[in-house]
């Protein structure tokens, strides 16, 4: 073999190579990373936001649950069907936030998410509770301090049962509430 028929191979290997028409590779090129469109609701009302989400993944079809319950305050995310309301919860993977199920390149999610739960308003109750106790209890009292009886709200002490019917009626009205109360933010 001679010194021309090496340069032959090696032209032939290079002509063969990508670029070999002219155009050289667009660095910049980029494939479509999938997305699906969501409509996303809280607790059935809404929806509170419609945006597109990428979806991730080994084989790019599961759902960021975990970005979109922390973007919006949620504890939970549910599959929702705006005529007949929430339907299963969406299950993720909690090492890395991804849906267990998978979705398809451009379809479109409704979601419905559950609030966290707030802190303050459990606070609140407990102690407005524990304050209104207190108060029923020295009034109650044989002997009650001297500011309570500046007050003097019912012209003297009133029987023990009033407080016990007082506590079991807070109570009761509470327990069958709970739905009203919720309506206005308690």
């Amino acid at each position: 073999m001679d010194q021309n028929d090496d340069d032959n191979q090696i032209r032939e290997i290079e002509e063969t190579g990508p670029g070999s028409d002219g155009s050289t590779p667009n660095p910049r090129a980029r494939t479509k990373v999938p997305e699906v469109e969501v409509r996303l609701y809280r607790q059935g009302k809404g929806p509170i936001d419609e945006f597109k989400s990428c979806l991730g993944g080994w084989d790019q079809n599961q759902l960021e649950v975990r970005d979109i319950l922390d973007k919006y305050g949620f504890k939970s995310l549910y599959a929702f069907n705006p005529e007949s309301g929430r339907g299963v919860p969406i299950r993720f993977n909690p090492r890395n936030g991804r849906s267990m199920l998978p979705y398809r390149d451009g379809s479109e999610v409704n979601i419905d998410g559950e609030p966290k739960d707030s802190l303050i308003k459990p606070v609140t109750k407990i102690l407005l509770g524990v304050a209104v106790l207190t108060i029923l209890i020295t009034l109650v009292m044989k002997d009650p301090p001297e500011f309570i009886q500046k007050f003097n709200l019912f012209g003297g002490n009133f029987p023990p049962w009033i407080l016990a019917l007082v506590v079991i009626v807070f109570t009761r009205m509470r327990k069958r509430t709970r739905d009203f109360l919720k309506r206005y933010g308690w």
